[in-house]
């Protein structure tokens, strides 16, 4: 059996294809249901690559990307919400914490979802949300500035940093609290559907047993900026749909090339997602994530031109896949990213 045949690839396809898709244009505008968190809960999805022994899948990497790019380019702002929940699962399987037996079955199976509240730590040496020591636990002070998912997750993965310079890790209830207030959901040019706040942190405790990672910053900002470096599945998720969307308006000779290309910079990325030491040949990875933006960006722009004046309209699939490719030109962004690409568009790396 090869990856695009294992059944849970099988079945993403099948929502994506039966639920995702057809309703993409409705979620752009109201918002992610958690009923399409449901049916992929109930289809093994939120799993994937959680441990067999705690009720998930543990799918192959290569099938996470799969299900990840088919999830992506059905219903980019669905995908978003549920893809913050795969990294607390990652980070407690590899965990030897105690929260790992109280929380790893509940989010391995679905039956809780997860957000993250942690990326504001690539802001070091400035510090948005502090951590520091308090009883049996720890006071969390500060502003998240970005937390998806917002009234559909039940828990979220928070960090804060101390004074000297460890990053502290803890779930939370995703929820209003003593200490915690969340923003109206946030407007944004793309992907408002995930229903993205901010958090006012103003004295949220939690305790020693909801830590999930103590770890001093330059450890996990090493680790970071080498997995930030890879290209994401949803990347080419959204340059595939909008491959195919050129293909359907009467443009087969465009698609054919754009896509030679899009399965090109694809297998050069997952070739170095695959690479053993996953720490090494940053560089490379860098560039080859630039150029899969060059490769979504050309994609959803070929969409918009086959399809027209009609892509102008909200309704149509052109314009929100241009849009949720924007968003992607920026997820998940570090400042080695953000230099790599800016070199990349402004053609730097070819002076000299």
């Amino acid at each position: 059996m090869t990856f695009e045949d294992h059944p849970l690839v099988v079945a993403a396809r099948s929502l994506a294809a039966g639920l995702l898709a057809p309703d993409a244009a409705r979620v752009d505008v109201e918002g992610v249901p958690a009923g399409h968190l449901d049916a992929i809960r109930d289809a093994g999805l939120l799993g994937v690559s959680a441990p067999v022994e705690y009720g998930g899948a543990g799918a192959p990497d290569a099938v996470a990307r799969e299900v990840a790019e088919i999830l992506a380019g059905a219903c980019c702002s669905t995908w978003f919400v549920q893809t913050q929940h795969h990294t607390p699962v990652r980070m407690l399987a590899r965990s030897a914490a105690p929260v790992r037996e109280r929380l790893l079955r509940r989010l391995a199976t679905g039956e809780a979802l997860a957000g993250i509240a942690y990326a504001h730590v690539r802001a070091f040496p400035r510090r948005p949300v502090r951590a520091a020591r308090e009883g049996d636990g720890w006071r969390f002070d500060g502003t998240v500035p970005w937390f998806t998912g917002w009234g559909l997750n039940d828990l979220m993965l928070l960090a804060g940093v101390t004074g000297t310079g460890e990053l502290v890790f803890a779930f939370a209830d995703a929820r209003e609290q003593p200490g915690l207030r969340a923003s109206p959901p946030m407007r944004l040019a793309a992907l408002t559907a995930a229903r993205t706040v901010s958090l006012g942190l103003d004295g949220l405790w939690l305790p020693d047993e909801s830590v999930l990672l103590r770890t001093p910053h330059e450890v996990f900002a090493a680790t970071d900026r080498a997995r930030a470096a890879n290209a994401s599945p949803a990347v080419f998720g959204v340059a595939r749909a909008a491959v195919e969307l050129v293909a359907e308006s009467g443009e087969p000779d465009t698609a054919r090339a754009l896509r030679e290309r899009l399965d090109a910079v694809r297998e050069s990325a997952y070739a170095l997602a695959e690479h053993p030491e996953p720490l090494e040949r940053v560089a490379e990875r860098l560039a080859c994530r630039t150029r899969a933006y060059d490769v979504l960006r050309t994609a959803t722009t070929a969409a918009v031109v086959a399809r027209g004046g009609r892509a102008m309209d909200l309704g149509e699939p052109a314009q929100r896949l241009s849009r949720e490719g924007m968003f992607l030109l920026i997820q998940g962004q570090t400042s080695d990213a953000r230099r790599a690409h800016l070199d990349a568009l402004a053609g730097l790396g070819q002076l000299g």
